[in-house]
């Protein structure tokens, strides 16, 4: 673990660090790397560790997905999602895992609380986590979950939901949906506010989070009063919208060229991928449930925070995200960490900006339940 003196500094260099800027009409608040003034480079501890990888990558054999259904190189890729990150947590954080009903199956759940709200009904706090529909853990989004049942004075529910592609859309999603439903039907037995009730996930876990305050929507239900995005996924479709268009050139690479276009290649890649394993025909692409950016209407929202990463595909779509739901009469703040790409939030006490983010969702919800 690098948690330090040298890494508490980074931390809050990070909160005072920002700087606001206008992109399309809208405003982007920026996160500047927290020790060195340098634009368009990896922070040096994504360097460090994307350098590192790409040295064992030489060496190890990789699946070759010429040679592989898009099956079975799916659920090879889950053999290399996550990664070992650290509490940075410093009080007692009560966890309990639970198994909870839902419509098709029985669904685990890790419950976090923090000992300090012990017999207060406190907001809510309902993750899922990243991993491409088709892989990520519990475990991986553990300390994460942590910070921001600390921070936050609140208790999370991290979700466990069915993973494809054993699993297609919609199966991952209605249960994610289900356990909305159970911490607003049970709130008071987990010391939880049923009125103050938010979503969050990363990447996947993003786009199942915003998906879920949609149907909440369309439902009436009315039960999600916050979401907190971070680099989810909007556009599973790669549509062409008239604010969102994908280009190479709205990324400012000054340094790091070879690693960062390798990572932004990457994820662009696998498109098709995720439309063949998770959807899987069952719905088309471009339906508001699975590209919530191509959804005609997107007013009665809950307040949204979307956190985007620098020199992530996804970050242009994040924007759109954003914007577009700005327009629709949501208030919305849109976030980016300079010197990140995809899955830092994986990178608990080694990336600052890790923490941070998990620091600005809990400040987010902080205010928007205030009471």
């Amino acid at each position: 673990m690098v948690k330090n003196e040298v890494y508490e500094q980074w931390v809050k260099s990070l909160q005072e660090r920002t700087e606001v800027v206008e992109r399309k009409g809208s405003e982007v608040i920026i996160k500047r790397l927290p020790d060195t003034d340098s634009v368009g480079e990896l922070d040096p501890r994504v360097y460090e560790i994307n350098a590192e990888a790409a040295k064992a990558m030489a060496g190890a054999e990789f699946p070759d997905p010429s040679q592989m259904d898009m099956v079975s190189f799916a659920l090879k890729m889950r053999e290399f999602m996550g990664w070992k990150n650290f509490d940075v947590t410093t009080t007692e954080i009560r966890t309990e895992a639970r198994m909870i009903p839902g419509t098709d199956v029985e669904i685990p759940v890790r419950i976090y609380t923090p000992a300090a709200v012990a017999g207060r009904q406190v907001p809510a706090m309902i993750f899922f986590h990243g991993g491409g529909f088709m892989g990520g853990t519990l475990d991986v989004v553990e300390n994460p979950c942590k910070v921001i049942a600390e921070r936050a004075e609140a208790v999370v529910v991290s979700v466990d939901y069915r993973l494809a592609p054993e699993h297609a859309y919609p199966a991952g999603l209605t249960d994610c949906f289900d356990v909305v439903k159970w911490v607003y039907a049970n709130a008071e037995s987990i010391g939880v506010n049923r009125e103050q009730i938010a979503v969050s996930g990363d990447s996947a876990g993003g786009n199942l989070a915003t998906v879920c305050a949609m149907k909440d929507r369309d439902q009436g239900t009315n039960m999600i009063k916050y979401q907190a995005l971070i680099y989810p996924t909007t556009n599973m479709a790669g549509t062409t919208t008239d604010d969102f268009a994908w280009t190479i050139d709205q990324y400012t690479i000054n340094n790091h060229q070879e690693l960062i276009m390798g990572g932004l290649m990457g994820m662009g890649g696998s498109t098709k991928m995720l439309e063949h394993v998770y959807v899987q025909g069952n719905e088309h692409v471009e339906h508001p449930y699975l590209s919530p950016l191509l959804a005609e209407d997107l007013s009665g929202m809950p307040e949204a925070l979307v956190i985007s990463a620098e020199f992530d595909y996804l970050r242009l779509e994040n924007e759109a995200y954003a914007r577009k739901l700005e327009r629709a009469g949501v208030k919305t703040s849109c976030m980016q960490y300079s010197g990140m790409d995809h899955a830092f939030m994986d990178k608990m006490g080694q990336y600052p900006q890790a923490e941070d983010c998990m620091n600005e969702i809990a400040k987010g919800m902080k205010r928007v339940f205030a009471s």
